[in-house]
């Protein structure tokens, strides 16, 4: 799929070539134009994302890659979406918002309470979570200044969860034989993460 997308200015201006998150999907400017730029997505983004259903006029968030050496305002986003989220709840507290999303349980298996996780791009951290649902809470400057503040129940997000945790999660899964035995290739068996085996895996001294 083809996109032309309309932006404002960008500061420095954005280059041929250059990395831009959709949404959170990690796509390259493919032509620089007066008011935007241009981007193609490959099959595989479009079954993984909502790209493929978005319309013309659609607002979208957008952010530049990473730099060496800038400061890192939020966790590390890849821009390699896992997979949707589906929005089943809504609910204001004073000028901040609660939504609740439900997704895959493969996904879920990758999320921790306070931990970090990115929707439509969006470094978010988890507020709660559940065997079928996680809950995130909005401050009002992302509801004004992101696509999140105009999501509807039965709206759908792209999620790419925290990718630290994902590598814990596969050293882990590789440590107690994933893959073998009944529990197949895509289900994780129970493992009881300690200090000490954090310690073992070398990611704390």
């Amino acid at each position: 799929m083809h996109l032309v997308i309309e932006t404002g200015p960008w500061d420095p201006p954005l280059a041929e070539g250059e990395s831009v998150a959709v949404n959170g999907v990690c796509l390259t400017a493919a032509r620089i134009t007066a008011h935007g730029f241009h981007c193609d997505a490959l099959r595989e983004t479009l079954k993984c994302s909502n790209l493929g259903a978005k319309a013309a006029g659609d607002s979208l968030n957008l952010e530049r890659a990473l730099r060496a050496g800038q400061p890192l305002g939020g966790h590390i986003v890849s821009g390699h979406v896992e997979g949707l989220g589906t929005l089943t709840g809504r609910a204001a507290a004073g000028s901040e918002c609660t939504l609740q999303f439900r997704c895959d349980k493969s996904l879920l298996r990758q999320m921790v309470p306070k931990g970090s996780v990115a929707c439509d791009g969006i470094s978010l951290t988890i507020s709660s979570l559940t065997d079928t649902a996680f809950a995130v809470n909005i401050i009002p400057y992302t509801l004004e200044h992101t696509s999140l503040g105009k999501l509807k129940t039965g709206d759908t997000v792209n999620l790419e969860t925290d990718l630290i945790g994902k590598y814990v999660l596969q050293w882990l899964g590789q440590q107690k034989g994933h893959g073998t035995g009944r529990h197949g290739r895509d289900e994780m068996p129970p493992v009881k993460i300690t200090e000490e085996t954090l310690r073992k895996a070398g990611f704390i001294e």
